[in-house]
């Protein structure tokens, strides 16, 4: 699976352009009153102006040997959030992966990952043109079960890793659907902050073939 497209809210819409454009480096392909977006890799990323604070989580995808380097030049920019016994790396040895957060100007938790397993070494300087593509993007649920169904019959898009309990993921190594049990599982990683099922619209590859919808009140919508 791979994003294409992806669309989410900002309560503070000026102050986010400018984190990722200026400070973050990212080219920016479109600006107005009420939106802009920024390429990252082959995803287009656009936010939308909201009268409401949203709380997203989100991955980028990094070359697989650029994780030290990548590290560096984030926190030349911005804080790196503590993981596990308070380090800047977390390591998820099932999905053979290494990761690292921090905040956006919205307070989104934002993450840069490696996937060894897709052997996508680079062998440039890091820099926000190093950026793959939005990797992940969270749909909290209270029925998982139920949404990766759709996942599946729909958009013809596998369930990966996890259970259909707690916290499961739907897609590929590519591009992934994080799909955590909001009444079980109720903060985002390796924060504090409450898993809400926040709003947001896809555009997406699936097998080949070409797909969109909305996410909205914890539930797709054609």
């Amino acid at each position: 699976m791979k994003i294409r497209s992806l669309t989410l809210y900002s309560e503070n819409l000026e102050t986010q352009q400018s984190f990722y454009t200026v400070v973050m480096g990212f080219k920016l392909i479109n600006s107005g009153p009420t939106s802009f977006t920024i390429q990252v890799g082959w995803t287009e990323l656009t936010f939308e102006r909201s009268d409401q604070k949203r709380i997203y989580h989100f991955a980028f995808l990094i070359p697989s040997n650029k994780l030290g380097e990548a590290l560096e030049w984030t926190e030349k920019r911005v804080p790196i959030l503590p993981t596990d016994n308070g380090e800047k790396i977390a390591r998820f040895e099932s999905w053979n992966a290494n990761a690292f957060y921090f905040y956006d100007a919205d307070g989104n938790i934002a993450e840069f990952i490696v996937r060894h397993d897709l052997k996508n070494e680079s062998q440039e300087t890091f820099g926000s043109k190093s950026v793959r593509c939005v990797n992940e993007i969270g749909m909290p649920t209270d029925d998982i079960q139920t949404l990766n169904q759709q996942l599946e019959s729909i958009y013809d898009s596998p369930f990966w890793k996890g259970n259909k309990e707690r916290f499961g993921t739907n897609g590929t190594q590519q591009g992934l659907f994080l799909l955590p049990n909001h009444r079980i599982k109720k903060e985002w990683f390796p924060t504090l902050d409450t898993l809400v099922p926040e709003p947001f619209k896809i555009e997406f590859e699936s097998n080949g073939n070409a797909h969109s919808f909305r996410f909205e009140n914890g539930m797709i919508q054609e």
